[in-house]
This record gives C-alpha cells, sequence and structure tokens, in this order.
C-alpha cells in the first residue's frame, strides 16, 4: 500500500472481529509512529497498550460515555496515548517559543496519533480516535505521571465492519491562493 492509498482508505472502525492482535505488531506499530515529527525532535508521544479484558471493562464502564465503551468493548486493544508534558514549544531555558505556548504538545500528539493509526492501516488493522472520557480517573487508573497527560484514546483491532468514506470537501472548498 502507498501512502496516498493508505491516507484515502483508512476508516474509523468502531466494531472489530474477535482477534486478537499479536503485541508483535503493536510493537511495530508503535515503531512506525515514532518516526511522527515533533516540536524540535522532543518525541513526546508514548502509548499504554491496555490488552486485559478486564481492564478494559473497567474503562468501559467506568470511565467513557457508552458510545466509546461500546468500542472499548469491542476491541480487542485500547491505546491510551500519552504525552510529556513541558517540552513541546519550550526552549532550553523553560520559556516559550511561540503564542502558541504549550499547545504545541497537541499538535505533536496528533501527527503522532495519525501516523499510529496509519501504520496499523498497513498491517491490515483497525483503528478509531476517541477523545471523550473521564480524564481524571482513566489518568490514575494508568498511573500516569505528574508530568504526562492523557492526549487520545484509540481502540485496535480487526475489523468487523468497512466503513464506507464520508462526504469529502473538494480542494475548491480547502484551499485558496494569495
Amino acid at each position: 500500500m502507498n501512502t496516498l492509498e493508505a491516507i484515502t482508505t483508512r476508516r474509523s472502525v468502531r466494531r472489530f472481529a474477535d482477534q486478537p492482535v499479536e503485541r508483535e505488531q503493536i510493537e511495530a506499530i508503535v515503531s512506525a509512529a515514532s518516526y511522527a515529527p515533533t516540536w524540535k525532535n522532543t518525541q513526546t508521544a508514548r502509548y499504554v497498550a491496555v490488552t486485559d479484558p478486564d481492564a478494559r471493562e473497567k474503562i468501559a464502564a467506568e470511565m467513557l460515555p457508552s458510545f466509546n465503551a461500546a468500542i472499548v468493548r469491542s476491541a480487542p486493544v485500547l491505546i491510551a496515548m500519552v504525552t510529556q508534558t513541558g517540552r513541546s514549544g519550550y526552549e532550553r531555558d523553560g520559556s516559550f517559543t511561540t503564542k502558541k505556548e504549550d499547545r504545541w504538545q497537541y499538535f505533536d500528539a496528533g501527527i503522532a496519533c495519525q501516523t499510529f493509526c496509519l501504520a496499523a492501516h498497513e498491517m491490515g488493522l483497525g483503528t478509531v480516535i476517541m477523545g471523550i472520557y473521564d480524564e481524571d480517573k482513566l489518568a490514575a487508573f494508568l498511573g500516569l505521571g505528574e508530568d504526562q497527560v492523557l492526549t487520545a484514546l484509540i481502540a485496535l483491532g480487526y475489523p468487523d465492519e468497512t466503513p464506507v468514506c464520508p462526504k469529502r470537501k473538494g480542494v475548491s472548498d480547502l484551499l485558496r491562493y494569495l
């Protein structure tokens, strides 16, 4: 699969087959995602792979809205995307480089999430990025440090559906020249 094909065929998968994802596959995806560009090469993305069914059920039952809980219950793996704070957007002396201040960490996390999802797609795995969850409770459950922030959840597994491509805006709606 070439890059453009991966970009144009990757879909958010919300129903997964009852088929395990091997640790080697998860590690290969994380390895690929490590190549995502970051602010001054700070490489702040970290991942927690929740493969234990009891842990996923606790997360689904206590920390997610029902629509995301159903996805997590279907997926054999839940990836918690974590960002190391205090690095993206900063100079060595601790000052901010731009008016965006520390918001660069979310930009970096978005690039890493998409890179993760494209690598999974290349391997025949499906993903969906979720952003609605009880952040404080989930961060505590995952044992995140004070210097870490939970930035996204990614359900991962073999697709049990083939989502259609939603209508896309045309280039004339997205691009303008000066």
